[in-house]
């Protein structure tokens, strides 16, 4: 993968066989020949938080390994970055579809596929605060954007932006199928709150719980929340 330093990770999630995932090397790092990424409102300074596995994403991948996979149900990550939590899914059986706005996420999901045996899985642009689409060129294919509903969203650490909760929120209410839910693991980000409020105007009823986790030789340590709107409400 040129312009670039990687490494690959061996990552354990409790109730699956451990996953090998290939990320940055660190988080200095930027490769955006044509602008690409900065046409999607993704600076230098942001560019390589997609790479990197964060903690939010751990958890929301430990969480999706426990829950019952469903043949009917359709679930989709938002913002997945390294799609931690759609390879667990996927692993399991579940008809889990992953989206990004970043020009290379669906690059690193092949290749962590490719990394762990397994089929390939969907994955469709996902972009809430509708930038414009990627232009067409030599090279992987450009995917189609997030336009149907699902029974499930899920999403880590999505809460960084307090402008974007606005554009977040309108999102989840034109892609939540009524009945659904949506699961937003956060790290008690400040932009919760506001978060909250816009969600439950659109009709979301909020159920949440505290997810604190002491640190071991084995894992760091780790408090935020789960985020769960039921959207039976709307």
């Amino acid at each position: 993968m040129p312009g670039y330093q990687t490494r690959n990770q061996q990552v354990a999630v409790a109730g699956v066989p451990d996953l090998f995932i290939r990320s940055l090397s660190d988080r200095n790092q930027f490769a955006d020949p044509f602008g690409d990424a900065l046409g999607q409102g993704i600076s230098s300074a942001s560019w390589s938080l997609f790479g990197l596995l964060w903690p939010s994403a751990l958890q929301l991948a430990a969480r999706l390994a426990l829950r019952p996979v469903r043949p009917s149900e359709r679930i989709l990550e938002i913002g997945c970055g390294l799609a931690l939590a759609s390879l667990v899914g996927h692993r399991r059986g579940a008809d889990i579809t992953a989206s990004d706005c970043h020009p290379l996420a669906g690059v690193f999901l092949e290749e962590n596929l490719r990394l762990n045996g397994l089929a390939a899985m969907k994955y469709l642009r996902g972009h809430w605060a509708g930038a414009a689409a990627w232009p067409q060129r030599d090279g992987p294919p450009v995917p189609e954007p997030v336009c149907e509903r699902y029974d499930l969203i899920v999403g880590s650490d999505v809460l960084y932006d307090r402008d974007g909760t606005l554009h977040l929120a309108a999102f989840l209410g034109r892609h939540a199928r009524p009945g659904g839910e949506v699961w937003i693991v956060d790290p008690d980000r400040g932009n919760r709150p506001a978060f909250n409020r816009v969600m439950a105007d659109s009709g979301f009823q909020l159920h949440e719980e505290r997810i604190d986790r002491a640190g071991s030789a084995d894992a760091e340590a780790y408090k935020g929340r789960l985020l769960r709107y039921d959207a039976r409400m709307r």
